[in-house]
């Protein structure tokens, strides 16, 4: 199978991740969402699996600039939306193992993710 990276093609983390990836010779597809978009069953299932709180980016500027009453009573269909509506609310990268997926780049993680 092969895994597929999504995020951002301009963005550090993504760029440092993919390096990481290519290092190791370990072939991935990648899903810029900022340009191709992402829908609401791939938010839904990176959203259960490790809660809105880990895929929404709240440190990001998109998400600082939101009005206040935007930013408040946050809750899991809440943030789906604002990602669906302004996708670099997204955590990245978010790499799909297949079985489960990675979000963010930490290099110790992926380490143990491909061994």
């Amino acid at each position: 199978m092969t895994l597929t990276m999504y995020g951002i093609k301009n963005c550090d983390t993504v760029a440092k991740a993919r390096k990481w990836l290519e290092a190791k010779g370990q072939a991935y597809d990648f899903h810029d969402y900022k340009a191709v978009g992402i829908d609401r069953a791939h938010l839904e299932t990176w959203v259960a699996e490790h809660g809105w709180e880990v895929i929404l980016n709240r440190a990001g500027t998109t998400f600082r600039k939101l009005d206040e009453a935007d930013r408040q009573n946050l809750d899991a269909d809440k943030a789906i939306g604002l990602m669906l509506a302004q996708p670099s609310m997204i955590k990245r990268p978010v790499l799909d193992l297949g079985d489960r997926r990675l979000v963010g780049f930490k290099p110790d993680l992926y380490e143990a993710a491909f061994g």
